[in-house]
């Protein structure tokens, strides 16, 4: 869908997004791993390219924490181009002049998928918590909705990164006769203790913010903007490696010839954090940052296949390539391997591509030359045995 050149209010996109939207009546609920149905509800995504005559060529992106379905087309709220343009479109790596793609808003988000601050029709106000908690196979069910709701019985490839991954890795485990070929990215099987402190920190953030009132500030019309900023500010630290931290920035000062003894923003890298903080609260719901964290933090496949990761991919026909980064300290190279021997043990068919970045986590986001080539080589050799080529 093209997007307005006005940038659009964050609010608005909550209930009625600038994308498509697939709505479920009260009558067509989604069960939860919470162990409450939810209904009605619906999921917003945007679609890129043309779906073959025999739906076979459809790619499913599964975006990361703070993404949305904006993958590739100017996002209505903040103007600026989407989130995967290095690897979604025209030519790139998932090729929409080849491929059907879709990209949907998760479970929980801010961007018209039913979330926190979406309106409750029992109360006629924003959810706040009293939405269920979300988990990533949550997400996926609502995706798995969507993908019957096309009429797309199989898809080519499901491709993500991080949080994204975890998508990819739920799917291939949940719905393998659905899923041909799985491209996860920089992400993980499980998270980590350490990967919860930091969600937990934020979290803490955010909830300590006096505006956040409770979870209730849409409803008390406020925002706990700098709670929130806050929480950003943590987890942007978490997405960078030292090495890119210091060639971008270094202690350089900010617009100033020395110090000023106080407590501005005096080094460079203060005030590119404060700046995404502020940045963020302006596109992103507070009480979603909170259930997408948490979501993520639940993500333990193994631990739905009796202890074992092999067990959630044994038997099934799914194709895979992983790759990681080895400046990837929020998600290291060991967590890709871990998931590189759980499917050999489990017999499937998978290559592994570790590489040398010094970007960090956010590598999978930036311009990398040798992941475009990693997954243009799987994907078309999968599409040529897919009989797509």
């Amino acid at each position: 869908m093209s997007s307005s050149s006005v940038p659009a209010e964050p609010r608005s996109q909550v209930d009625d997004p600038s994308s498509l939207v697939a709505r479920f009546g009260a009558d067509e609920p989604l069960m939860m791993d919470a162990g409450v149905p939810l209904g009605p509800w619906q999921i917003a995504y945007q679609t890129y390219g043309t779906l073959n005559a025999d739906k076979t060529n459809a790619v499913l992106i599964c975006h990361a924490l703070t993404g949305d379905q904006h993958v590739a087309n100017v996002n209505p709220v903040t103007g600026k181009p989407g989130w995967w343009t290095t690897m979604v479109g025209p030519g790139r790596p998932v090729d929409t002049d080849r491929f059907f793609v879709i990209c949907a808003n998760v479970l929980g988000g801010c961007m018209g998928t039913t979330g926190p601050a979406s309106i409750d029709p029992a109360t006629g106000q924003p959810y706040a918590l009293d939405f269920p908690v979300v988990t990533i196979h949550d997400m996926v069910r609502a995706q798995a909705a969507l993908i019957d709701r096309l009429g797309i019985e199989s898809l080519f490839c499901v491709v993500g990164g991080s949080m994204g991954g975890m998508q990819v890795l739920q799917w291939a485990a949940s719905y393998p006769e659905r899923v041909f070929a799985a491209l996860p990215i920089a992400t993980a099987a499980r998270h980590s203790a350490q990967n919860i402190a930091f969600h937990e920190v934020g979290r803490q953030a955010i909830m300590a913010d006096p505006d956040w009132r409770g979870g209730r500030y849409l409803i008390e019309d406020t925002r706990p903007s700098k709670g929130l900023a806050v929480a950003r500010m943590g987890a942007h630290i978490t997405y960078l490696s030292e090495t890119a931290l210091h060639r971008k920035f270094g202690r350089n000062l900010q617009d100033r010839a020395a110090p000023t003894f106080s407590f501005d923003a005096d080094f460079q890298i203060e005030s590119y954090l404060r700046y995404q903080g502020l940045s963020f609260v302006e596109r992103f719901d507070a009480n979603s940052y909170l259930y997408v964290t948490r979501a993520m933090d639940y993500f333990d496949l193994a631990a739905e296949h009796g202890g074992s990761l092999a067990n959630a991919f044994r038997g099934k026909a799914t194709r895979f390539c992983i790759i990681s980064f080895t400046s990837d300290w929020l998600f290291p190279t060991s967590d890709s391997r871990a998931i590189v021997h759980a499917l050999n043990a489990a017999a499937a068919s998978v290559g592994f591509v570790e590489i040398e970045s010094d970007k960090g986590h956010d590598a999978f986001l930036l311009e990398e030359p040798e992941m475009f080539s990693a997954a243009r080589g799987f994907i078309d050799a999968a599409a040529r045995v897919r009989g797509l080529s």
